[in-house]
């Protein structure tokens, strides 16, 4: 089924059922008022929420038109989020272009940091920027959130704790993010606001799109109205959803609504090297920064400006009729 939360002047907004094509949605208050009651009892809820999908889709309860742009985040507000990095490749690049290795362990044990949750920007939001020297970057990535996950679970048992995927623009500030990392801390101001999709989905909805627990379809993303990135997101994972979930969790319990991030997906080239730009036949990127790495290993400087106000980001994913599955992130810098 698909999920979405309009916005009506509360924090939490109100959860509603979407079609298939996200075209037509029903309110869904009377078996769950928010996206996150209906996580802290989805065992209960959900299947309510499945019969009210089901009557969506047939069209037998009454139903208003759908638009994006009305819509919050899923959960606008989270007890947790917690993005991980699950395309290493993205990491070679970035070493790479410092001049130094990747750890073995990065390997095996994934990398995490702990994001804001307390405001997400709805997927039409703008982009609020300081500073253009704070160097403001899109991250195109896919998200799950969880029903309550006991520690120490394993990732095959993790699986089975993902009720939900979005897709998400991490907004990263590559200018404030050695700083930061240099005191040894991690990021926080380096990390604003992030954005998801308008409608998040479960993940019986991708068909057999969803397989080990990842999405084997590719992420859409578009810089000022051009292809920027076609990057698929089964290939080149060296962690699934699932495995991050579980390494989210080895010491604490994850509470319902917990999101976890992929990461931003990345491709390698046909050669094993970095990857092209999709103007070039390549899968492209879902950052700037990687393409600004590319540039350095190759040209031993940077071209590819970080975004400005005026600039706009898309991100979507289509199945392989080419329907929109979760809508579309669509976002534009502006000064702050």
């Amino acid at each position: 089924m698909k999920l979405a939360t309009l916005k009506d002047g509360t924090r939490d907004g109100k959860l509603v059922v979407v079609s298939k094509d996200i075209t037509r949605y029903c309110e869904a208050g009377k078996i769950a008022p928010t996206m996150q009651y209906a996580l802290d009892n989805w065992d209960t809820v959900a299947p309510d929420l499945e019969v009210l999908y089901r009557d969506v889709e047939h069209q037998t309860v009454p139903c208003e038109r759908f638009h994006e742009h009305e819509a919050h985040s899923p959960l606008p507000r989270a007890y947790q989020w917690a993005d991980g990095s699950a395309y290493i490749n993205h990491v070679e690049l970035v070493r790479k272009a410092r001049n130094s290795e990747v750890p073995d362990s990065f390997y095996s044990d994934p990398l995490m940091y702990q994001g804001g949750s307390d405001t997400f920007l709805a997927p039409r939001d703008d982009i609020p920027l300081g500073d253009t020297a704070w160097g403001c970057d899109m991250e195109g990535e896919v998200a799950v959130i969880t029903d309550d996950v006991p520690m120490g679970v394993s990732a095959e048992d993790a699986a089975g704790h993902i009720k939900l995927l979005m897709l998400v623009n991490d907004v990263s500030l590559r200018g404030l993010i050695p700083g930061e990392l240099a005191k040894g801390f991690g990021f926080f101001q380096s990390k604003p606001s992030s954005a998801f999709s308008p409608v998040a989905v479960t993940p019986d909805e991708l068909g057999d799109a969803w397989q080990d627990s990842l999405i084997h379809l590719p992420l859409l993303v578009e810089y000022n109205r051009e292809a920027f990135g076609r990057a698929e997101v089964g290939q080149d994972a060296t962690f699934n959803m699932a495995q991050l979930v579980a390494h989210a969790a080895k010491t604490r319990n994850l509470g319902a609504g917990c999101i976890i991030g992929s990461g931003t997906i990345s491709n390698k080239g046909e050669d094993g090297g970095p990857g092209k730009p999709v103007s070039e036949g390549g899968a492209g990127y879902s950052c700037i920064a990687e393409i600004r790495m590319i540039e350095t290993i190759y040209d031993g400087a940077a071209k590819t400006r970080f975004m400005a106000p005026g600039d706009t980001v898309r991100i979507e994913m289509k199945d392989k009729d080419g329907h929109s599955i979760f809508g579309a992130i669509r976002q534009e810098v502006v000064q702050a």
